[in-house]
């Protein structure tokens, strides 16, 4: 008998030569366990083994029948009995049947490229590797080592190929690759499409990892520029190139350099009109003072400046400081500890008349009055600034005003009504330049309000592929502990451990702020489903204390309701 699995960039099984239809893998554990082998030496694994990936919680007899249930359902599933065997402890796939996989047909191509360097191998040895292994699947740890190995085999086959551009879809950020394709275009007297890939890496960078190119991008940059036969540089690729070197001072803790380019370069966006820029610049500024532990000040500065100065580019001066922002509202000391620098703001804001600095004060006092437990407050100042945002054209702000206002929604339960105002808010983030962190932050709300099971199955594997490895860090957590919490009450613990340790990672940054509080929750909702009652308690007091303390009323008051119900039933 004939059986092909896929694994590369899709799941599907073909038994002589009909595949399966997705509709037969009822059981995740059924399809799991096929995966398992497929990607396993020799296709066999001992009993234990198996029961270690995916029941470690449970004790050998509950796994072994967990096991035989997903043998089963998998045999059926593939509509033979015989097609997997058990023999001595050990589970494999039958010895006379004739098994083939996409992973080892790309293996054994791309070796035989490796060894002999010749780029026609290197190309048709990439053209078998159909995608990244299993993607569906990605927060399932025992996939780790095979996916990472696999992506680095194919990434070596691109690079010792020459495949520039295939690389630098694997991996955005290689620059390298994107350089190799800049010295293409310039050895052809293209300038055109030489600052076209430059910005293109400028701009994956930023996105991914939050830093700019390095000083050898930069320069072959500015040698397009100044190619001889070509036109004089524009005003907006110069100032792209300022931004640019302003971030190599950054990263090398030259902040001052930084600082006083990034002015020079904003002032220079201002008076071109170029309000991306004028953002990008202001980020940069933003992050110097907080490396330097002064952004606050910054902050309050840059506001009184520019609300009184040019209200129209109020709304890109502070796109650059948004992360920065919801970094000071999650200040281990709480948001009360900004509030009396809000009314100043709005205060400063109203006295020059600025419409966009109302709207941006507004949206600070309707956060700090949501936190507080105050819904019908906050509701009140997010109403009326998401009216100014759309006055002053703010995208990004009206995106943040939303989405304030779909967590009350959802506060008061009203999972429709915050759906209505995501799907709003989504139109206009998408818009944005910084589209990849509005994105993020809608994606947590929109795991939260979904309705059905498969609306939260939908909206994690959306917000999955959203989570790259550079995305925003602060504007990720939420979407981590959404999704946790989710598949916990579903029932899908095996994926719930790796994202809460990821978010208990980034939300170091905070020292002790809101996030510390909702991962005790999500880890309480976890040990909860584990029947661990007694670290399920001490967990939801752990995260009711910190609320308190943070004078966040209505989630202390969840969490103590989470307790009640964690508590044993008297006289159990």
């Amino acid at each position: 008998m004939q059986l092909f699995i896929q694994s590369l960039g899709r799941f599907a099984v073909r038994v002589e030569g009909e595949e399966v239809p997705s509709a037969a893998w009822k059981r995740d554990r059924a399809a799991a366990l096929v995966k398992l082998l497929a990607i396993s030496p020799q296709h066999r694994l001992h009993r234990e083994q198996i029961m270690e990936a995916f029941w470690p919680e449970q004790d050998v007899e509950l796994a072994g029948a967990s096991l035989r249930k997903a043998i089963h359902f998998a045999r059926r599933a593939m509509g033979a009995h015989d097609l997997i065997t058990v023999n001595k402890e050990i589970v494999a796939f039958a010895d006379e049947v004739e098994l083939e996989t996409d992973i080892e047909r790309f293996e054994a191509a791309a070796k035989q490229a490796l060894r002999s360097g010749d780029l026609a191998e290197c190309e048709a040895a990439a053209d078998l590797y159909g995608g990244v292994l299993l993607p569906d699947d990605r927060f399932l740890e025992w996939l780790d080592g095979p996916r990472e190995r696999l992506q680095e085999l194919y990434a070596s086959v691109l690079r010792t190929g020459r495949l520039w551009r295939r690389l630098i879809a694997l991996y955005p950020t290689d620059e390298e690759a994107q350089r190799a394709l800049m010295q293409a275009a310039l050895d052809a007297g293209n300038r055109a499409e030489a600052i076209r890939q430059f910005d293109q890496l400028r701009e994956r960078l930023h996105v991914e990892l939050g830093v700019g190119p390095s000083k050898d991008s930069i320069e072959l940059y500015e040698r397009a520029l100044a190619l001889s036969g070509a036109g004089p540089a524009s005003p907006v690729e110069r100032i792209r190139a300022s931004i640019a070197w302003a971030l190599v001072h950054l990263q090398s803790g030259e902040f001052d350099k930084a600082a006083e380019l990034a002015r020079e370069t904003r002032a220079q966006a201002f008076d071109g009109g170029l309000a991306r820029e004028v953002g990008e610049a202001g980020a940069v500024l933003g992050l110097t003072a907080h490396m330097q532990g002064r952004w606050p000040q910054l902050f309050r500065s840059e506001f009184t400046e520019w609300v009184r100065s040019r209200d129209d580019f109020v709304p890109s001066v502070f796109d650059g400081h948004l992360c920065l922002a919801e970094f000071c509202l999650c200040d281990a000391k709480g948001h009360a500890a900004i509030a009396a620098s809000a009314q100043e703001l709005m205060c400063v804001a109203e006295d020059a008349d600025s419409i966009a600095g109302r709207a941006l004060a507004g949206l600070i006092l309707g956060e700090i009055a949501r936190c507080a437990g105050a819904l019908d407050e906050a509701e009140t100042y997010l109403t009326e600034a998401e009216r100014l945002h759309v006055g002053a054209n703010a995208l990004s702000g009206r995106v943040l005003v939303l989405e304030r206002l779909a967590e009350i929604a959802l506060a008061r339960g009203q999972k429709w009504q915050a759906g209505r105002l995501i799907q709003r808010a989504l139109a206009d983030a998408a818009q944005s330049w910084l589209s990849n962190h509005l994105l993020l932050r809608l994606q947590a709300l929109a795991v939260r309000a979904a309705t059905t099971p498969e609306k939260v199955e939908e909206a994690i594997l959306t917000g999955d592929r959203l989570l790259t490895p550079g995305a925003c860090q602060p504007c990720s957590m939420a979407l981590r502990i959404a999704s946790a919490v989710a598949l916990t009450e579903a029932g899908e613990l095996d994926q719930v451990d790796r994202r809460l340790n990821e978010a208990e990672r980034i939300a170091g940054m905070w020292q002790g702020g809101p996030w510390a509080a909702a991962l005790w929750e999500a880890r309480g909702i976890q040990r909860q489903a584990q029947s661990n009652k007694v670290r399920a308690l001490a967990a939801f007091a752990e995260a009711a204390a910190r609320y308190e303390e943070l004078g966040r009323p209505l989630d202390q008051s969840r969490c103590l309701g989470r307790m009640a119900g964690a508590m044993p039933a008297p006289g159990a």
